[in-house]
């Protein structure tokens, strides 16, 4: 008898997780992203931000559990567009077994071509993020009540490195993100050629707004702006 492949593991099953992952993990970047600003508020309004985040949920919840259940549906989220990005990856590859000696280069934009490093890049940013502004343990101050202190000595100008590591992982993402956007708006319909410069324009727009939210903080704590 044929083995019945689960509908989840055929090739629409796995771009539909990618779908539904990638609109999980945008929504998170906006939503990141407008409480890092923030930080222009002022101290007084960052931190309380900051703890009001650890108090969603009481008194149905205790202690920081909101933030616990949000980590591990993030990394589901991103364990799973992973895991179907490289199968969907393998099975295009082994689609075309047969190797050409001289085989001419396919034009692709650079997002397209700088997908699996860039994926690389944000995933040791991740790690280094929660390290440094979770828990605490790279930062400068660490203090968990001082969530201001601890964004101003994070992004200080003498610790540029970091400020520069953190520029190239922004970048990825908004790399990552114009690529995968794109290739959902094109899975919506927009396939004529009108709506592939829409959907082209739309991307660009969803990386560059993201970027740009992201990118404003340590640079303005870089150059004095917030300190």
């Amino acid at each position: 008898m044929t083995k019945t492949r689960s509908p989840i593991r055929s090739n629409v099953g796995l771009k539909a997780v990618m779908a539904v992952t990638g609109i999980v993990l945008v929504l998170f970047l906006i939503a990141h992203m407008l409480g890092n600003l923030k930080v222009f508020t002022g101290e007084t309004s960052f931190d309380h931000y900051a703890h009001w985040l650890r108090d969603i949920g009481k008194p149905l919840l205790p202690g920081v559990w909101f933030l616990w259940i949000l980590r591990t549906v993030l990394v589901v989220a991103v364990v799973a567009h992973i895991w179907a990005a490289t199968v969907l990856a393998l099975r295009a590859r082994a689609a075309r077994p047969v190797k050409y000696a001289h085989r001419k280069k396919v034009r692709g934009s650079y997002a397209a071509r700088t997908m699996r490093w860039g994926g690389v890049i944000i995933l040791l940013f991740v790690i280094y993020h929660l390290l440094d502004l979770t828990t605490g343990t790279l930062n400068p101050v660490g203090d968990p009540s001082n969530p201001y202190g601890n964004v101003v000595a994070d992004f200080a100008p003498e610790r540029w490195y970091v400020t520069l590591f953190y520029t190239l992982a922004i970048v990825a993402v908004g790399f990552h993100l114009r690529h995968g956007a794109f290739s959902a708006f094109r899975s919506l319909g927009q396939q004529t050629p009108r709506g592939e410069r829409r959907a082209r324009i739309a991307a660009l727009v969803l990386a560059v707004g993201l970027c740009a939210g992201y990118l404003v903080v340590p640079f303005a704590v870089l150059t004095g702006l917030v300190s």
